[in-house]
């Protein structure tokens, strides 16, 4: 049987190629028109992506030591995980937390830095910190310091005269981040930030609380520059509450517990304070706080740089000859100086003293 098409609708169907011969002319004549139409289409394409969830690939308990002025830290980064599945990150340490009586609090006299990064992140108490280049000031809590050591700079970080006179609790992180080759000689500069100034993300009424020190997250960017892609996000779930977070399946990170417990992945992975997760490929991460129990966790991630590195001490340079080079230019002077390192290492030494008299040095090692 032959489909024809009935004489009456001759004229609708010169109207209808008419008209396709009209649009076909338009797309030859303004592609580009069409092509943002076309474009126009990817934003709900993008909604509708499905995140890969990171499966967990270690789980690592920090060890604890003694660091600076003898002050314990875990050490979850840089110790028991080598920098080869951590890169750009060099360490990450946590302070405490470490309740000090009155003359009890220690800190780092002057040491010198070269060739990386160091990130304070001050959650209780504070720190005074000093260096050869004349900057000087408090970080107290909830304060960042994001500290481009660079060419080289002779810094101190003590107790608050506050702290060290009274006592009290301190608590707080320090993550050292590499630089590429290019950037290891660059002026020392300093991001001393406030936590006003730090955007806050929150979820699910409160329940889901992200601090964005750098990065972003849920498209809310840090005011902290970073000389190659990094997110650092301190996030609080309350009992209960879960949350899944973008990581640019590009970045190597990890998560590290430290308040309570937590689940992670949809491998179901339970981790707790002082555990530290290394995360694999994927392009996001999700965490969960069991019901009767809050979980704080700092999410760390970044494009990894993929360079030599030779590191002793706090220089992390290319080359064992830049190290060397490093040793001189210190030993020289030429990173300088803080007046009153002397006063500074006596406080400090009496600290240790007064902590031994009390008990609390043999005690925090138990």
């Amino acid at each position: 049987m032959r489909v024809g098409i009935p004489s009456s609708s001759s004229s609708q169907l010169l109207v209808l190629v008419s008209v396709i011969v009209f649009n076909c002319s338009l797309l030859l004549l303004f592609p580009s028109f069409f092509c943002a139409v076309a474009c126009s289409v990817s934003p709900l394409q993008s909604e509708n992506h499905t995140m890969s969830q990171r499966a967990i690939r270690q789980i690592v308990t920090a060890h604890q030591q003694r660091e600076g002025g003898g002050f314990l830290v875990r050490r979850p980064i840089g110790g028991r995980v080598a920098y080869e599945k951590s890169d750009p990150f060099l360490m990450l340490d946590h302070l405490g937390p470490a309740k000090y009586g009155p003359g009890e609090a220690v800190g780092a006299p002057d040491h010198p830095h070269r060739g990386f990064e160091t990130v304070t992140y001050v959650l209780e108490g504070g720190f005074h910190h000093q260096d050869s280049a004349g900057n000087e000031g408090n970080l107290t809590a909830g304060w960042v310091q994001w500290m481009t050591a660079g060419s080289g700079v002779v810094h101190s970080e003590m107790p608050t005269d506050e702290l060290l006179e009274k006592g009290g609790t301190m608590e707080g992180f320090q993550l050292w981040v590499n630089l590429p080759a290019e950037h290891k000689m660059k002026k020392p500069r300093y991001q001393d930030t406030p936590p006003e100034a730090m955007p806050i993300v929150e979820h699910d009424n409160g329940n889901v609380w992200i601090r964005v020190i750098a990065g972003e997250s849920s498209g809310t960017k840090a005011v902290i520059e970073t000389h190659t892609p990094i997110m650092f996000l301190d996030i609080r779930l309350k009992e209960g509450s879960s949350y899944t977070e973008n990581v640019p399946e590009e970045y190597s990170g990890f998560v590290y517990v430290y308040r309570g417990k937590g689940i992670f992945s949809e491998e179901g992975k339970e981790a707790k304070m002082g555990q530290v997760l290394l995360l694999g490929e994927g392009d996001a991460i999700s965490m969960s706080a069991p019901a009767d129990e809050e979980c704080r966790v700092l999410l760390i991630a970044g494009v990894p740089i993929k360079e030599p590195v030779a590191r002793y001490g706090p220089f992390v340079m290319n080359t064992q000859e830049e190290i060397m080079q490093a040793f001189d230019d210190y030993r020289s002077g030429k990173l300088g100086s803080i007046e009153g390192s002397e006063e500074r290492y006596a406080k400090t030494n009496a600290a240790v003293k007064t902590q031994k008299t009390t008990g609390k040095w043999q005690k925090d090692e138990l």
